[in-house]
């Protein structure tokens, strides 16, 4: 190779080096400019929540250690922490494994079936701390005193809890004498309580103040027929084994108001 061909040659490569050397650099730049814009775009890292103490079910001994009474108290304060938005998390999952062998619930509600009224909910409760029979209107019948019976005198349940609400359609349907399929015979159970309210101006169901004074009435009521037609939880109650209260809970508050 001539001299004239070498300079040529080392000219050649050194433009090649500089293409070469160039083009990895913007190559570097542009990457690094990806990833600065990347950065500024994503959110911000959110930290850990703090680690909750694991909120397990009832055990046989610490239902046993509560009274009809601390079991009222522990609703009470559960309603408080709801309407006040500090609820106590809970892992469903883990209270889902530690009942299947077995349950011990301290309290047995007959609430309505109202969707806005979701008792457990509404106390803050968990799985396996409560039984819940829920039918339009609250009323008792055959079916759900056995069941009481069974979770009182068998179970252990030391509160029966007997749960109505503000602007109840079963007990305006009631007061409006609504007639459909078998809710018809469900309304006449709830109609008694009618008759039994003390109130001064317009009873009837257009009247939101008439129908939630029915619905309190319809709770007495309920917890007198619940001694009158079921001697075992009568009995349980007279022995002091058990208690029966009422409550009320008011849809627009999110308060529940208890009765003894």
């Amino acid at each position: 190779m001539t001299e004239s061909e070498n300079r040529n040659l080392d000219r050649l490569l050194s433009r090649r080096s500089f293409v070469t050397t160039s083009t990895a650099a913007a190559a570097i730049g542009l990457l690094s400019a990806c990833n600065s814009k990347a950065d500024e775009t994503k959110p911000a890292e959110i930290p850990a929540a703090p680690q909750e103490p694991v909120i397990v079910a009832l055990t046989k001994e610490a239902r046993d250690q509560m009274t009809p009474d601390s079991i009222i108290a522990k609703l009470k304060d559960g309603n408080t922490r709801f309407r006040e938005g500090r609820k106590i998390p809970r892992d469903f999952l883990a209270e889902q494994r530690a009942t299947a062998s077995g349950q011990y619930p301290a309290a047995v509600l007959l609430s309505c079936v109202d969707s806005r009224a979701p008792a457990e909910i509404l106390f803050n409760l968990g799985m396996g701390d409560v039984f819940n029979a829920r039918v339009a209107g609250n009323i008792e019948n055959p079916d759900i005193l056995g069941s009481m019976e069974f979770t009182t005198q068998l179970a252990g349940a030391k509160l029966v809890l007997v749960m109505g609400h503000s602007a109840c359609g079963a007990v305006a349907g009631a007061i409006a004498n609504a007639k459909l399929g078998n809710l018809t015979q469900l309304l006449a159970k709830i109609q008694p309580a009618i008759k039994a309210t003390k109130f001064d101006g317009d009873r009837t169901a257009n009247n939101p103040e008439f129908v939630d004074a029915v619905a309190r009435t319809n709770i007495d009521l309920t917890i007198a027929n619940i001694r009158k037609n079921s001697k075992v939880i009568a009995d349980l109650e007279k022995a002091g084994t058990i208690k029966i209260a009422g409550a009320f809970y008011d849809l627009k508050t999110g308060a529940v108001e208890f009765s003894a």
